[in-house]
C-alpha cells in the first residue's frame, strides 16, 4: 500500500494516535482531544435494534461477512483465517466481533464513521449488547474499537487504549497493517474468550 511499505517517519508516526473516551460526554467529543479515539463514544445499545435514523440506513460499508477488508489490507489467507476465529468465538463467548477496514472515511470524525456502522449493522445480540467493531481507516491513520454496552465492563476504555497502544500502534508505525490489526483483533479476542458474554452450556439469546 502506498505510503505503509516501510517504517513510518516521525511525522507519520504521530498520526496514528488514539483518545480515551469519556462515557456518553458530548463535550469531549467536540473538545478534540489530541489523540484519537480508542473505545465507544456514546456507542450502541439494544435500541440500535430498532431501525436507525435515516441518515444512517445505508451504512458507507456492506456487511459482507465477520471480516470487511474493503481498505485492503489484509491477505487473502489471513482475512481467512481471522474470521474463522472470530467465528469460533461468537459459536464459544456470545460476542459478535467484526473487524472492518474502510478505503476512505468520506471526511467523517472516525467515532461517527464506527458508530454509525455499528447500529446500522446491528452487531451483537439483542439482549446481551455485544456486539465489537475494530475499524481501521488506513488511508487517514486512525483506528478505532468500537464496544457494545454489554461488553465495557470486560472491555473498558483503558483495556481498549492500550490494546491499540501496545499491539496495534507498534506494528502500524512499522508500515505492518495487516500485522497489527491481527494484533488487536487477537488481544480482543483473548479477553472475549476469557469472558464469555453468553452463559456455558447457551446457544442463543
Amino acid at each position: 500500500m502506498p505510503g505503509h511499505a516501510g517504517p513510518a517517519s516521525t511525522a507519520q508516526r504521530s498520526d496514528w494516535a488514539y483518545r480515551a473516551r469519556a462515557a456518553l460526554r458530548l463535550a469531549a467529543i467536540a473538545a478534540g482531544l489530541a489523540l484519537t479515539a480508542a473505545c465507544r463514544q456514546g456507542g450502541y445499545d439494544g435500541a440500535a435494534q430498532s431501525p436507525p435514523p435515516v441518515a444512517v440506513q445505508q451504512a458507507a460499508l456492506a456487511l459482507t461477512g465477520r471480516v470487511v477488508d474493503a481498505g485492503n489490507i489484509l491477505d487473502a489467507q489471513t482475512a481467512t483465517a481471522l474470521t474463522a476465529r472470530l467465528e469460533q468465538l461468537e459459536r464459544q463467548s456470545g460476542p459478535q466481533f467484526v473487524v472492518a477496514t474502510t478505503p476512505s472515511l468520506g471526511g467523517r470524525e472516525i467515532e461517527a464513521y464506527a458508530t454509525d456502522l455499528a447500529n446500522t449493522w446491528r452487531l451483537g445480540d439483542a439482549k446481551r449488547n455485544d456486539g465489537l467493531l475494530l475499524l481501521v481507516a488506513p488511508n487517514e491513520r486512525r483506528v478505532r474499537i468500537e464496544v457494545g454496552f454489554g461488553l465495557e465492563d470486560t472491555l473498558p476504555d483503558e483495556l481498549c487504549a492500550r490494546i491499540i497502544a501496545e499491539r496495534i500502534l507498534p506494528l502500524y508505525r512499522k508500515g505492518d497493517l495487516q500485522g497489527g490489526t491481527v494484533a488487536g483483533a487477537d488481544a480482543l479476542i483473548a479477553e472475549l474468550t476469557a469472558h464469555p458474554s453468553r452463559p456455558a452450556g447457551k446457544t442463543g439469546s
